[in-house]
């Protein structure tokens, strides 16, 4: 055994998990049980290359539907309801849960995961409730949050936060209960009993390959294989993945931060093809603007940007990604010019394009500006306080008091995703 448990922080963690969030959301605001309403909600339902954001409990069970299931890969069901997303509405139902628990612990005891996970420290606070038991304030917790908004969770119980997310994940969202408790002791029996490796937190597929050409197929593998192999070959993610399949996690509530971020991207998938070259050429511009904007926001500068092209299912290729170093800048006009650079580059006129990424990365955060020598000093400065300008107003008016009159034409997107929160 190569970790002594009775040496390791024990606490009391829960990690709570809004179920089917944003189709419990639309069928609590259409007064029905989220867990028996046939329910999804689709955005771009105009076009059959929408996707579902979210599919109820019934619809995942009798129509097999999965999360980000295309429009047109949805069975027909004379009951099923197609919903088009409300994100404002869904993130003040998120804001209320947020209050709920905030009730019963304090704010430093808890930590947004995602707009449908939290993780609560209970070790702070049982003192203050007659009956300490974790499980029992957890079921009280579910009770509360239900009766204040309508949405159904499920919780998982453990020492850490790992061992909190692989209970919810594993035993929790399939228990009739909605909640699971697994422990230091449970180690061998739950952690090692997880049958895909997929299904443990933080192995992906490419990992899970990994991990297999070097002989380990199981979570139980992983755990018993070497640590300083790992680590050698897989450096400290190799480390860390063998220590969480032992169940062992050091971090704490209080320790976790943000870091300042290493790159910025937005990317959208497109509601028909695109292969008229001007359109998508005014989608990149659109897309180079929100990019820019978004550095400047952050007082970042990007030193390499990158583009994405997918093209329609139609095509034989799948499309293309590349990137290109430039001077570091936050300028819509260059990192804009730089991006149609690649597109030029690499793109096959005629094809069709169905999905568009943009990035920025080797990201410089500093609020000087930094002069081209081939251009006048006065005409950058200006430039650098015209976008400046450009992005107070949009802050205090919205995106679209101030756009690109390309953003006008009929195939332009910019207009309308600035309306939507989170592309919906």
């Amino acid at each position: 055994m190569f970790f002594d448990y009775s040496q390791e922080p024990r606490s009391d963690y829960l990690c709570i998990d809004c179920r089917s969030f944003y189709a419990s959301c639309e069928a609590v605001m259409r007064g029905l049980d989220p867990l028996k309403a046939l329910l999804v909600v689709l955005s771009g339902g105009d076009s059959p290359g929408g996707l579902i954001l979210s599919a109820s409990p019934q619809a995942k069970e009798r129509l097999g539907v999965s999360n980000v299931t295309r429009r047109s890969e949805v069975p027909n069901h004379p009951d099923l309801i197609l919903a088009p997303p409300r994100m404002k509405e869904y993130i003040e139902i998120n804001l209320k849960i947020l209050e709920t628990i905030a009730t019963y612990v304090s704010p430093e005891d808890f930590h947004v995961y995602s707009i449908d996970e939290v993780f609560v420290k209970y070790d702070n606070v049982k003192h203050l409730y007659q009956n300490k038991d974790v499980t029992l304030f957890a079921l009280a917790l579910m009770r509360k949050i239900t009766e204040n908004t309508g949405i159904r969770t499920a919780i998982g119980i453990g020492d850490n936060m790992l061992l909190a997310k692989l209970a919810l994940d594993n035993e929790a969202k399939r228990n009739p209960l909605a909640i699971a408790e697994w422990r230091y002791e449970s180690v061998s029996s739950k952690v090692w009993g997880i049958q895909k490796m997929t299904d443990f937190w933080g192995i992906a597929h490419r990992t899970e390959k990994r991990l297999n050409d070097k002989g380990i197929r199981t979570i139980k593998e992983l755990a018993n294989y070497d640590p300083y192999r790992l680590k050698q070959s897989m450096g400290v993610i190799g480390a860390q993945l063998h220590a969480h399949a032992n169940g062992i996690d050091r971090s704490q509530i209080g320790d976790i931060y943000k870091p300042a971020e290493k790159s910025f991207s937005n990317s959208q998938i497109l509601l028909k093809d695109y292969n008229d070259v001007r359109e998508i050429k005014v989608i990149i511009r659109e897309m180079s603007d929100l990019l820019a904007s978004r550095l400047r926001k952050k007082q970042a500068k990007t030193a390499c940007i990158h583009l994405f092209i997918g093209y329609s299912k139609i095509e034989q290729e799948r499309g293309f990604a590349h990137q290109l170093k430039i001077p570091e800048t936050n300028n819509t006009t260059t990192i804009s010019l730089g991006l149609l650079q690649l597109f030029d580059q690499y793109y096959k006129p005629g094809t069709s394009v169905r999905q568009i990424g943009v990035g920025g990365f080797r990201l410089h955060y500093h609020t000087n500006i930094q002069l081209d020598l081939f251009k006048e000093p006065e005409q950058q400065i200006k430039q650098e306080q015209l976008h400046d300008l450009k992005d107070k107003i949009r802050e205090k008016y919205g995106f679209q008091s101030l756009i690109y009159a390309s953003s006008l034409l009929e195939n332009a997107t910019a207009i309308s995703r600035s309306t939507k929160i989170g592309g919906h």
